[in-house]
């Protein structure tokens, strides 16, 4: 039987993506940023000073130092230490993967639910898409944070349970944004091809449409992502998140707001510059998809 070639394969998404991005000055450095700050979360625990969320590597007399002083037993804390004697640069590594890990397992679930429905609404039609659709606008009329607060004051605190409510809130954008697209493929010549070739409707679906529809899905996941590890630190910030013994730069944030009157500023201002440093980059090479992969926008 012929096959029906794609349009715009994934790969030669991922080579126009690297292209655009590296071309531009402003969204190569937040490119190489953003990867800077993910090879530091995979490989800094191996370098990291020690491993500030086990007991036994603490010393009370190190609490509260200021950046760049000597401790007790003589080493030194550039970024100084917090009430518990952990170290801040330390701390900072630490939470930074669990944020990530957060903001990226959410995204990966949320892309997977929200496609799947997506298409499923497309291909059966009717009340089916009707009722997706539906749950999609309901879930998109109110504000993140406030369906996020309210799954998690039913279900408590926890990886686990954060990561189904930033998955409850995000999996609709996907959703709307495949079916749109998807609807827009169905009419395509190469689309009338396949089914002149007597493919399936699931196989035009997976094989054919959903392949030329990774650019809007790429943009949507990039700028969720970010959204995703900015309403997970927000949740810890407030204390309905992870627990206390979870490491995140949410979590590290809100410890050193608890002190921040007594002059103790390091505790939270590190933490928070990291956190937005992260967002902003990763928002700035989704911005930058997004007009690379709009063949309207001249890039």
């Amino acid at each position: 039987m012929t096959t029906v070639s794609l349009r715009l394969p994934s790969e030669s998404i991922v080579r126009k993506i690297l292209a655009g991005l590296l071309r531009s000055p402003g969204s190569a450095l937040a490119f190489i940023t953003v990867l800077t700050i993910i090879a530091l979360a995979l490989f800094g625990p191996s370098f990291a000073p020690q491993d500030p969320y086990n007991l036994i590597s603490l010393n009370i007399m190190d609490s509260r130092l200021t950046p760049g002083s000597e401790g007790f037993d003589g080493n030194i804390y550039l970024l100084g230490t917090d009430a518990q004697g952990r170290d801040m640069l330390s701390a900072m590594i630490y939470g930074l993967r669990t944020s990530l890990a957060v903001g990226v397992t959410s995204g990966f679930l949320a892309f997977a639910v929200g496609v799947v429905l997506g298409l499923i609404a497309v291909q059966a039609g009717g009340r089916i898409d009707s009722l997706i659709m539906r749950s999609v606008d309901i879930l998109l009329g109110f504000p993140t944070l406030l369906v996020a607060l309210v799954t998690l004051a039913l279900l408590g605190q926890g990886v686990g349970k954060v990561i189904f409510a930033l998955v409850l809130v995000q999996w609709a954008y996907y959703a709307r944004t495949i079916r749109a697209a998807a609807l827009i493929e169905q009419e395509k010549e190469y689309v009338e091809a396949a089914r002149c070739l007597g493919n399936s409707k699931s196989r035009i679906l997976f094989r054919h449409i959903l392949p030329n529809c990774l650019a809007p899905l790429i943009v949507v996941a990039t700028l969720q992502i970010a959204s995703a590890i900015a309403t997970e630190a927000t949740l810890s910030f407030l204390g309905v998140g992870l627990p206390i013994t979870q490491p995140s730069l949410g979590l590290l944030i809100a410890n050193g707001y608890q002190v921040l009157l007594a002059g103790l500023y390091w505790i939270s201002l590190y933490p928070g510059i990291l956190l937005f440093l992260l967002v902003f980059t990763i928002n700035i090479v989704g911005d930058r998809i997004r007009d690379i992969l709009n063949p309207r926008i001249v890039s």
